[in-house]
């Protein structure tokens, strides 16, 4: 009701009537549907591109609109735009040349927003736009334009607004229509050919809403004028007050009701991992020394990796849960999600020194480096959910399969493990029926299966080693899953920020080297002329304009970058893309961030926000680097604008603090206190890496750690922290500088008593954070 009386004001008169039954389709979203299609076997090549295009070569002799076989997308570097490339929809992108055509026939524009790895993207596709007459009634009827909602976050942010006010919900893919100067009349997402169970089809909506434009033209245009209105709104700020201490308990409070004690994770199925929720939490068991939010992560954490929503056999997480016990997940791989839980899992490493929360963090950079970075060290973006237009075929076994695959007692070893039965645990949704497919699993935790199984744990864990890699080999044998190797940014510097932690909490010098060489390539190959920053890289050429994110993701990922290397180029970069944020993005009438540059595109209203999705938002990870770099610089501007970012969400979080989790993540480190270390001393010195490796271990979030090199009058590091000019070894020895709100401590050449000052007690391996200490309080 509160849908049509929300319509029903910003709609009047007759088109009202039209555009109130046409939203009654309520379509499902990418973000609720389970998997309906059942899987099956079939035999097996290497993986193509869905509509198997030419070489570039022979695209390059194509005409601009892609001529008899093609559409225009074909001249586009998008995978997901490439994959509707041969449609016979005649879709233009996002453009100038799109609206002028619009305007020329005087027709609406159908907007269409997906991604590549997007299943009921690929549905709609298959059912509607690979249609001939759903295509004839789109190229008669309307100017269609695709959109790729990874490169173009900012018509993606605007038009899923336009949804949630249009019908209260949104998810992908999303069909938008508009006129000819950009302002939406009609909102869905997932449309079928035909209309179902009362709600219309492609075949219905569209000659209705053709009709509705030409009939009441005058009641369209008002009624587009209201919703556009509507989102002037909605990207309103706060009122400038402060944002709360209050609200990190509340978000705690929010979180422990919603929590799931059996399977983790919070709320009912369907479950998103939502790791800087879980991060949040170890903060929270930080300060507070609440038992309860760390068994929140660490019953999340582990009933993750057990379930089916990881890959057991090459590793990585799954995007989500269908269910609440994590085992259907739709199966797309995203870059985020391993870096963001990646993140999740070394804090907890930290803070437990528990060495299955290393093993997990491990595993997942063993899937990320083996099949999602390039040959210069970049990250592709994602693998679908999809093989053969099925979704989860990839990965889905038959008890058959398996023991094909293995001996006798390995297999029913490896069977009774990961719950493999010969009915199968993977269900088609609709029906309910049970073909054999099974999602790998375990139980239980390895020790456990163990003793049921009357194995020895250790020998337990090596015969399903060799189990997995055995399988893992036939499954490379099927055709995998498309992926998306367009290297983005944003999710470039979260995935380096990820790996930089790993080589810090880990010791493993490779990770920092991984992220190393993908650093170096965004910071060479994603800017421009100009030195701007870029947004996508693919085939050899970077384009589009580079948004809030990016610069902040790639920001964090450098800060982390140097405090793995202590290199202090990363830092300078890192600064440089902070400052060059404040210029081009900053809101300076109400504080926080625009998603857009101020010389980018018009779109029709420069978004702001500062809601958690399945990634931090940028407001939240630029307040964070801010917050960060006036610790590390003494510079009052950075601490300035990072609370102009609090105040500017302040009544936004109010409403749901536990959606604002990185938000409030960044707003606990800038509270303080916070300790500033500076290490002096040597590069190789034994006594330098003693120090600096002992800062390494602990779970220590309220801190920033600066290497000051040798004792010359000016090492680079003062460039940047121009208080670390005076700050030398002493006696020739590494020499702590332990600074507390910019106090400092006297120096100290004794590691334990450093930590001390940090509140740590060094008990070696063994030793756990002091949660609640007054010192970090």
């Amino acid at each position: 009701m509160k849908q049509i009386a929300g319509a029903r004001r910003l709609w009047g008169g007759a088109t009202a009537a039209v555009f109130l039954g046409l939203i009654a389709l309520a379509p499902p979203t990418e973000t609720t549907l389970e998997p309906t299609t059942e899987p099956t076997t079939e035999p097996t090549t290497e993986p193509t591109m869905s509509t198997a295009l030419p070489t570039q070569s022979v695209i390059d002799t194509l005409p601009p609109d892609g001529g008899e076989e093609f559409n225009r997308l074909i001249h586009e570097q998008s995978p997901y735009l490439l994959q509707h490339a041969r449609n016979p929809v005649d879709w233009y992108p996002w453009g100038d040349e799109a609206f002028a055509r619009a305007r020329d026939l005087g027709r609406p524009l159908f907007l269409s927003i997906g991604y590549s790895t997007c299943h009921w993207c690929h549905v709609m596709e298959h059912e509607s736009f690979e249609d001939p007459e759903v295509a004839a009634l789109l190229n008669e009827l309307f100017v269609c334009v695709k959109v790729d909602r990874e490169e173009r976050p900012d018509i993606d942010a605007v038009y899923m607004a336009v949804a949630q006010v249009m019908t209260g919900g949104g998810g992908w893919p999303l069909t938008v229509v508009l006129t000819p100067d950009k302002k939406p009349f009609f909102s869905a997402t997932y449309i079928p050919k035909h209309g179902v169970y009362g709600r219309p089809g492609m075949m219905e909506l569209l000659p209705a809403v053709d009709r509705a434009w030409r009939e009441d033209r005058e009641g369209v245009l008002a009624s587009a004028d209201k919703v556009t209105g509507f989102l002037d709104q909605l990207n309103d700020g706060g009122d400038g007050t402060p944002l709360e201490p209050a609200l990190q308990a509340k978000a705690h409070g929010n979180l422990s009701g919603r929590f799931d004690p059996v399977f983790g994770g919070f709320g009912k199925a369907p479950k998103f991992p939502s790791p800087h929720q879980l991060s949040f939490l170890l903060r929270r068991w930080s300060r507070e020394g609440d038992p309860r939010a760390l068994e929140m992560v660490e019953t999340t954490l582990r009933n993750m990796r057990r379930g089916g929503l990881f890959d057991h056999l090459g590793y990585g997480f799954h995007r989500y849960s269908t269910d609440a016990r994590w085992l259907v997940p739709h199966f797309e791989k995203m870059l985020y999600d391993q870096a963001l839980l990646a993140l999740a899992y070394l804090e907890t490493y930290q803070v437990t020194r528990d060495p299955f929360y290393a093993d997990t963090a491990e595993e997942i950079f063993t899937y990320v480096l083996r099949d999602m970075t390039s040959a210069e060290g970049a990250f592709y973006s994602a693998e679908d959910a999809d093989s053969e237009g099925v979704e989860g075929l990839f990965y889905v076994w038959t008890a058959d399969e398996i023991r094909e695959a293995l001996d006798e007692d390995t297999a029913t070893l490896f069977l009774s493990t990961y719950g493999v039965t010969e009915l199968g645990n993977y269900a088609e949704e609709a029906t309910g029926h049970r073909s054999g497919h099974n999602i790998l699993h375990l139980q239980r935790p390895l020790d456990e299966a163990a003793r049921r199984q009357g194995v020895e744990p250790t020998e337990l864990h090596r015969r399903l080693s060799e189990a997995r890699q055995l399988l893992l080999e036939r499954r490379d044998g099927r055709i995998r899953p498309l992926r998306d190797d367009k290297v983005l940014t944003d999710w470039n510097g979260l995935m380096i920020a990820a790996l930089s932690r790993a080589a810090v909490v880990l010791d493993q010098p490779r990770y920092a080297d991984a992220a190393r060489r993908a650093a170096d390539f965004c910071l060479r190959e994603l800017r421009d002329d100009e030195g701007r920053l870029l947004k996508r890289y693919r085939n050899g050429s970077a384009g589009l304009p580079a948004h809030l994110d990016d610069h902040a993701f790639l920001a964090w990922g450098l800060l982390e970058l140097y405090e793995a290397t202590f290199e202090t180029r990363y830092l300078a970069e890192s600064v440089a893309l902070t400052d060059r944020m404040l210029d081009h993005f900053a809101d300076d009438e109400r504080g926080g961030f625009f998603l857009t540059a101020d010389d980018g595109e018009t779109l029709l209203v420069r978004t702001r926000e500062a809601y958690d999705g399945a990634m931090p938002s940028g407001n939240s990870v630029a307040a964070a680097n801010l917050a960060r770099l006036a610790r590390i610089t003494g510079e009052p501007r950075y601490a300035t604008a990072a609370d102009g970012v609090f105040r500017s969400f302040s009544t936004s979080a109010e409403r749901g603090p536990e959606h604002f989790a990185y938000l409030l993540m960044a707003a606990d480190f800038a509270a303080g206190p916070t300790h500033e270390v500076v290490v002096a001393g040597v590069e190789g010195d034994p006594s330098t890496e003693a120090m600096l490796g002992a800062l390494r271990r602990p779970f220590l979030p309220h801190k920033v750690v600066l290497f000051r090199e040798g004792s010359a009058d000016a090492p680079p590091i003062a460039r940047i922290a121009p208080f670390t000019g005076a700050q030398r070894p002493v006696d020739g020895q590494a020499t702590a500088y332990v600074c507390r709100e910019q106090a400092c401590e006297a120096p100290t050449t004794d590691v334990s008593h450093m930590l001390g000052l940090l509140g740590w007690e060094d008990e070696g391996e063994s030793d756990r954070a002091i949660p609640g200490n007054a010192s970090i309080r």
